[in-house]
């Protein structure tokens, strides 16, 4: 087994590369699909119009999900999990007779 797998804090470090995957996932998407939008703007006149609103507010969504991963990964993170499992089990095993 790996060593690495026995560290206290594994799990948690785990957790969060899986977050920054989904967050460097969805950045290079982002950027993918906007060279594209920004491509069909200068193709078409039309298209122009569409691009920057597209992109501002997926940027915002973009921002929101780098907040959550940077600032506040804590709030929902391994800890929070752990205490609502054991709330759960808590309550569960008191109402059983």
């Amino acid at each position: 087994m790996d060593p690495l797998a026995e560290h206290p804090g594994y799990r948690e470090a785990r957790r969060h590369v899986k977050e920054l995957k989904g967050f460097y996932t969805h950045a290079a998407v982002y950027i993918c699909v906007n060279l594209g939008m920004l491509a069909l703007g200068l193709i078409s006149p039309r298209a122009q119009h569409f691009f920057p609103w597209a992109t501002l507010a997926w940027g915002i969504g973009l921002a929101a999900h780098g907040v959550v991963v940077f600032v506040f990964g804590g709030w929902f993170g391994a800890g929070w999990e752990e205490r609502k499992i054991r709330e759960y089990l808590e309550r569960r095993d008191a109402r059983q007779p």
